[in-house]
């Protein structure tokens, strides 16, 4: 595997684990929807995750990670819909897809 590809690799590791720290082992729904600076720290994060993986996957788009271009598709909604971000659909995102992806890794 390219250095590249490692390195933007464990970006998103790095902010997988940056979302699992704002969340400090609490996985409450209300508490994150409530709080307005967890969920753009989270948004943030979502960002850079889309971004470093549409990178890895410029370089070789055969990469081999399950739903790659739905997360560069994430990364794409949460920045230029910024206005339409449902809490939900992140929330299902950071619960259910994250995991699998930091396994991954």
């Amino acid at each position: 595997m390219k250095r590249e590809i490692k390195k933007y690799l464990y970006d998103i590791k790095t902010s997988i684990d940056s979302i699992e720290d704002y969340l400090d082992g609490k996985r409450d729904f209300f508490e994150y929807q409530n709080n307005k600076l967890l969920r753009r720290g989270i948004e943030r994060e979502l960002e850079i995750i889309g971004e470093a993986m549409n990178r890895a996957l410029k370089i070789d788009p055969e990469l081999n990670i399950e739903n790659a271009r739905q997360i560069v598709d994430t990364r794409n909604w949460v920045i230029h819909g910024y206005d339409k971000v449902d809490d939900v659909v992140i929330w299902a995102i950071i619960s259910k897809h994250l995991p699998k992806l930091k396994n991954r890794n």
